[in-house]
């Protein structure tokens, strides 16, 4: 897998993933965080680094690495892993198809301080290069789990004595006058269609962000921005 762009590149060099070689350009070579890598580095033209990630969008540098690993949902809910604690904060993101929202999204999470993320298996976007590009490398420090059924996830997470909060801009009760204390999932619907019936149904309750302008509606990502720091108000950061 090939990720791309400065922060991607230097995210995934310091975060789990092995890096097998990277390539920059004579430019970028002269930045101090290529200095002192372990795996070779190699000058390369602006067109030959954008035909090996195949977009132009690089910034100058790429990098082969591993595959990325999904964390497993059961853990989040647990609070094992890097993230763990006893008020987990988890983002479910219910068919999320764009890569950039999905960037987005983790970008906010994991600069909240959230526990992860969780995405369905299916007509979801996963984690690839370009989502790499659009969390700007958030995705190398934040567990994202992948799951089977989202409704059956959340009734995992009440299991476990966790709220969760659905986004629905049609609902009564407005995001702020939650009490946000303890185990949180956020749950986020797709884009346009908002959250699946049964998804919907499967949050103890919705939440709507105020619209006080001309715009009927806020992208999923924004929404998701609103949300996370209105959840993470007052939790102390992850190491």
């Amino acid at each position: 897998m090939f990720v791309y762009g400065r922060n991607p590149v230097r995210e995934a060099i310091r975060g789990p993933r092995s890096v097998k070689r990277v390539w920059a350009t004579k430019h970028t070579l002269r930045e101090s965080w290529l200095a002192d890598l372990d795996a070779p580095v190699s000058a390369a033209s602006a067109e030959e680094i954008e035909g090996l990630c195949g977009s132009t969008e690089h910034q100058g540098v790429c990098a082969e690495v591993s595959h990325f690993v999904y964390a497993h949902a059961s853990s989040l809910l647990e609070g094992r892993g890097p993230r763990g604690g006893a008020e987990p904060l988890i983002v479910v993101l219910d068919q999320i198809q764009d890569p950039q929202n999905l960037g987005a999204i983790c970008r906010t999470a994991e600069c909240v301080g959230a526990s992860g993320v969780v995405i369905p298996e299916r007509r979801a976007a996963e984690v690839t290069a370009a989502v790499c590009k659009a969390s700007a490398g958030a995705v190398e420090h934040i567990p994202v789990a992948r799951v089977r059924n989202i409704a059956d996830f959340l009734a995992e997470a009440k299991r476990a004595e966790m709220w969760c909060y659905g986004a629905d801009a049609n609902a009564s009760l407005s995001y702020d006058a939650v009490d946000y204390s303890g185990g949180v999932v956020l749950v986020l619907g797709s884009e346009g269609r908002g959250l699946r019936p049964r998804v919907a149904q499967s949050c103890d309750a919705l939440v709507a962000i105020p619209l006080r302008g001309q715009i009927s509606s806020l992208s999923v990502s924004a929404s998701a921005a609103v949300l996370l720091y209105a959840a993470g108000s007052g939790r102390k950061a992850h190491a």
